[in-house]
């Protein structure tokens, strides 16, 4: 038996029983929370959140709910307050203990698998309160039922008391108190503005629900915000609309139940290029769409050209209008929610039940044919619409079929400014792009040319918001980025041929940079989407200042870090038991070498070297700094709210210049490190 073999024996013998780990009750959660609720830092503690308001909404979407109460408090603790029928408390035939213990401390216990228990719900897999249980510090749950209330508290998924009754009260209802678990969280600062975006979509959602937000972390400044709509996702449309131009006045809006399957659509057409569609199933945002998305789109194209031809709006030697046509400039919300719901993913991001397909398809068919027969100037706007969208795509075209030809942008040469790296493994491969020629010298200089690229860009790229592909495509810079990605663009568009693992936008820590990084951003987020949400797009970060010491060097990534490394540096000189004040010197033209040079005469001095932009910094400064995988600082860019990410770039890339003016004045207090 040859050493190998022997090794595999004894490996194998010794693979035992023993080696299996049991994990009882909630312990799987506490020792992978990130299969729980994806991860542990910012995400990951506000899914808890999400998980106890999902359960009130349950409540509401079964009937039985429609005031739901959320509170911060000051020392890290979040209530969730619902007027439903209470968590039963009862005990339980199979675990021989009360519901509420059950339902708490085990995971797939609740109300979601069997009947009786919900009709519609958004957490379907059933771990979602005993989960949040586990990874809390502390929890309490009250429950109003049988005129009395019931409590029992735990700690870290453990109950501490038995549930009992302390006192009679009417009325019903349940209220979850939790404090995540510093042990597992990486940050417990809760975003008020990700608590509002969620709860306001959950309003939406589920017209006639009151969600109450009372934020008292501040005992001077407690504010307190409630969403109310009855216009339900209707209410939704006009408020991604607000900050753009209708095409026409009355929102299209269907709420209908078949066999058991509950559809919600809404619509409004827009002075815009791009489509919006955002759809749920349970009130989960199906990121993916799914099958109520594809019965929707078919519907909506084959009910536009019908009516269409039976109004002679469409003459007998006319094409149909295409589904490219009839999205351009939607605004459309649909809604499902339905017993059985089958996701495809562990991320639910894909809605699978086939049969929804032809009842969104029905229901939008009948319904929005009867309101284009009913508002015939909306109809006329909408068909308008549409056909400059048909008219625009055929005189494109021609222009664009001259770049993107199937295999047109495979045949053209790489762009001589791309200084490309020298592996052909794109799993490890990184693209930078960078402003202007300064920055890209420091940047091919600095480079690991095995794997580093760079893509210097001459001035600012062509604002893609307001403009067609094929105009797009006449832009030398954009044509450029696209031929050194290697995916195309459009229908040719294929990401398995990406040659880079990281895109990554390196530009100045200035206003134009920020322009320029924003002009980009708008180019990925509207044409080339994949590439975000297969996690390949990135911002560097480059240091703002370098301080020196003699002959140690430190960077800072902010004011406040300067502030920091300054105040070490003096505590650290010494200087202070001779009774002398370190000297801080700020250079305006650096020479830090020069500088670091004539400490040695001067004595301890702090020089601080004040970056205005990449090309100041030296190739191996930039290396160690901003390039560098070891020590580099790399922000993903993700988007976690499609509708909120398309008014923003709509705000601040469109033509609307007033909306944009309120944007920046709203928003002026909050920018940091602005040079001007």
């Amino acid at each position: 038996m040859t050493a190998d073999k022997k090794l595999k024996a004894k490996a194998a013998s010794e693979y035992t029983a023993k080696q299996i780990t049991v994990l009882e009750g909630l312990e799987p959660v506490r020792k992978r929370p990130g299969m729980y609720i994806g991860n542990t830092a910012e995400a990951g503690l506000h899914h808890m959140i999400w998980e106890v308001v999902n359960n009130a909404i349950d409540e509401s979407m079964a009937g039985f709910c429609d005031h739901i109460v959320i509170t911060l408090t000051n020392d890290g603790m979040v209530s969730v307050e619902d007027n439903g029928r209470g968590i039963p408390v009862e005990t339980h035939i199979q675990t021989g203990k009360s519901a509420l213990e059950t339902v708490l401390t085990k995971l797939h216990a609740g109300g979601k698998f069997g009947e009786g228990g919900y009709k519609v719900s958004g957490g379907l897999h059933g771990v979602g309160v005993s989960v949040v249980n586990a990874l809390s510090e502390y929890m309490r749950a009250e429950v109003k039922r049988d005129n009395k209330l019931w409590v029992q508290e735990y700690k870290r998924g453990n109950p501490t008391s038995k549930v009992k009754p302390i006192k009679a009260i009417k009325g019903t209802g349940t209220t979850i108190y939790f404090k995540p678990d510093p042990q597992i969280f990486t940050t417990l600062e809760l975003k008020i503005k990700l608590i509002l975006d969620y709860l306001r979509q959950q309003a939406y959602l589920t017209k006639g629900v009151k969600i109450i937000l009372n934020d008292e972390r501040d005992k001077k400044n407690k504010t307190s915000y409630t969403f109310y709509f009855e216009g339900g996702i209707a209410s939704y449309v006009r408020y991604i609309n607000h900050s753009k131009t209708p095409k026409h006045d009355n929102i299209f809006y269907i709420q209908k139940e078949i066999d058991e399957v509950m559809v919600e659509i809404a619509l409004q057409y827009v002075d815009e290029f791009n489509e919006s569609t955002i759809s749920f199933a349970n009130n989960i945002y199906t990121t993916e769409g799914g099958m109520h998305l594809a019965g929707f789109k078919t519907a909506l194209t084959r009910t536009l050209n019908n009516y269409a031809r039976n109004k002679n709006i469409l003459k007998e030697k006319d094409d149909n209008l295409t589904g490219e046509d009839t999205m351009e400039g939607i605004t459309g919300i649909v809604s499902v929610k339905l017993k059985d719901a089958q996701f495809e993913g562990q991320t639910k991001a894909k809605l699978g039940n086939a049969e929804v397909k032809s009842i969104v398809d029905g229901i939008t068919s009948q319904y929005l044919g009867i309101y284009l027969e009913e508002h015939p100037r909306d109809a006329e706007a909408i068909l308008g619409k549409c056909m400059l969208a048909a008219r625009a795509r055929l005189a494109a075209k021609t222009a664009r079929d001259t770049i993107l030809r199937k295999g047109a942008l495979e045949g053209f040469t790489l762009p001589g400014k791309l200084s490309d790296c020298s592996s052909r493994d794109a799993s490890i491969s990184e693209l930078y792009i960078v402003e202007g020629d300064s920055a890209g010298g420091s940047a091919k200089q600095g480079r690991n040319r095995e794997f580093q690229a760079i893509l210097p860009l001459r001035g600012k790229i062509l604002n893609v918001e307001r403009a067609r592909i094929d105009k797009m495509l006449a832009n030398t810079e954009i044509k450029s980025l696209i031929i050194a990605f290697g995916t195309n663009i459009g229908e040719q568009f294929n990401l398995d041929d990406l040659r880079y693992n990281k895109i990554i936008i390196m530009t100045d820590a200035d206003v134009d940079g920020a322009h320029i990084r924003t002009l980009l951003l708008t180019l990925f987020y509207r044409y080339f989407p994949q590439l975000i949400e297969n996690k390949h797009i990135y911002v560097a970060k480059p240091p703002l200042y370098r301080l020196a010491k003699g002959k140690e060097v430190k960077y800072a990534y902010s004011d406040e870090e300067k502030d920091e490394i300054v105040a070490d540096f003096a505590k650290d000189s010494g200087s202070k038991k001779g009774n002398k004040k370190i000297e801080v010197v700020e250079l305006e033209q650096p020479d830090a070498e020069q500088a670091t040079e004539e400490e040695a005469t001067k004595g301890p001095r702090i020089v601080i070297q004040r970056y205005k932009g990449l090309g100041e910094m030296n190739p191996d400064q930039l290396w160690q700094t901003t390039m560098d995988p070891l020590h580099r600082v790399l922000k993903r860019v993700s988007v976690s709210d499609a509708a909120k990410a398309d008014e923003v770039l709509d705000i601040l890339m469109g033509d609307e210049v007033e909306n944009r003016k309120r944007f920046i004045e709203s928003h002026a207090k909050a920018v940091k490190n602005l040079d001007i």
